[in-house]
């Protein structure tokens, strides 16, 4: 049903203006108790067998929407009721703005795909800030932060860019990420660079920690899928080194060779980050290839092309611990978490494994010996 909708009614649409129409009836379903109820009953059903335990936060399951959809902070509950088992909020920047001009939202229908340059459009993080405040909870769900640098501030002042949006939101996050690996920020990816990334990440802690006393916030950075290998070590290393509590790996890429695509030439040039199945095979690369490094030592979130419940198994036997998605659920719709829990508990109960948290890095652990 939802497939002939998408043909019919949001593929006709601008991209970003669908987005926002969805957006609306989600949030709008969310504020009605009954239609809540129900649609949660029914669309985020519950498994003993798959939940999960990572950053000291206890989840339903493994299963988060990616940072991305919900950049202010307004639909938490409402994804919640669709399913997903984490919410991550943002990306956030310490000033609030508009991003970049439009048309800046793209489908690639054919290669199930997406393309952005919205350049962290967002309200601020001191806006951000007050409403998680002002937030009364209707689903328990665990609710990430992910920070970024305004668009204007030079590099070298993005360590203290990132420190002000630290202090107004670490007491709100339940895990607060680092997101030095947007395409759309100029200048942003250079501090991926171990020699910036080094005094960033320390900072970020030492304001997370000088501003919530009472709890430790977890700390993960989202890395690119355009790092060389070496440098995907390099970060794993940075990461055990200042004891930070995880990688999201990975965030879009900059990437269009190679990949198959099939979609016409003309938007397939168009500037911005890939999302969706083509950044599938170096997503699960680079999630592998950090498994190898780190082992259990830091918690994995694999990303990027997670369609099917068997994409998310197979990220899971890499070394990923929670997995996230995004782009498919333009495509699949509501219905996309529920089929990813039902086809994740069918193939637990079909493994080896008594547990998720023993099927994690198997595959990854069983290629090393």
């Amino acid at each position: 049903m939802y497939k002939l909708f998408f043909h019919l009614v949001f593929k006709r649409m601008d991209p970003e203006q669908a987005h926002y129409l969805a957006f609306r009836w989600i949030r709008l379903a969310a504020r009605v108790p009954v239609l809540r109820t129900f649609v949660a009953a029914w669309l985020a059903p519950r498994f003993k067998e798959l939940r999960t335990e990572a950053l000291g936060l206890r989840m339903h399951g493994p299963f988060g929407l990616a940072a991305g959809f919900d950049k202010n902070a307004v639909a938490i509950d409402g994804m919640s009721m669709l399913g997903f088992d984490h919410i991550e909020i943002g990306t956030v920047t310490a000033e609030a703005q508009p991003g970049n001009p439009k048309k800046r939202l793209f489908r690639l229908v054919p290669d199930r795909a997406l393309i952005n340059r919205m350049g962290f459009n967002n309200e601020g993080s001191a806006a951000v800030a007050a409403r998680l405040a002002a937030r009364t909870p209707v689903f328990r769900t665990v609710v990430g932060v992910n920070i970024g640098k305004t668009k204007v501030v030079p590099e070298d002042e993005a360590v203290a860019d990132y420190v002000a949006s630290t202090e107004r939101l670490a007491r709100h996050a339940d895990y607060l990420v680092v997101n030095v690996s947007s395409p759309n920020t100029p200048g942003l990816r250079n501090l991926q660079a171990t020699e910036s990334l080094r005094p960033l990440l320390s900072a970020v802690r030492e304001a997370a920690d000088r501003v919530v006393t009472d709890r430790r916030v977890p700390l993960l950075v989202k890395i690119a899928p355009d790092l060389a290998d070496e440098d995907v070590d390099a970060v794993a290393d940075l990461a055990l080194e200042l004891g930070l509590d995880g990688i999201i790996a990975t965030n879009t890429t900059i990437a269009r060779e190679g990949l198959g695509l099939t979609s016409p030439p003309g938007l397939v040039k168009e500037t911005g980050g890939l999302s969706g199945a083509p950044v599938k095979e170096r997503s699960l690369e680079v999630l592998r290839r950090l498994y190898a490094r780190v082992g259990d030592r830091l918690v994995l979130v694999g990303v990027g092309g997670i369609e099917s419940a068997e994409d998310a198994w197979q990220r899971i036997l890499a070394g990923a611990t929670l997995i996230q998605g995004y782009s498919a659920f333009i495509y699949e719709g509501p219905f996309y978490a529920r089929a990813i829990h039902k086809g994740l508990a069918a193939r637990l109960a079909n493994s080896p494994y008594a547990s998720l948290a023993e099927a994690v890095g198997a595959e990854t652990r069983k290629a090393a010996k």
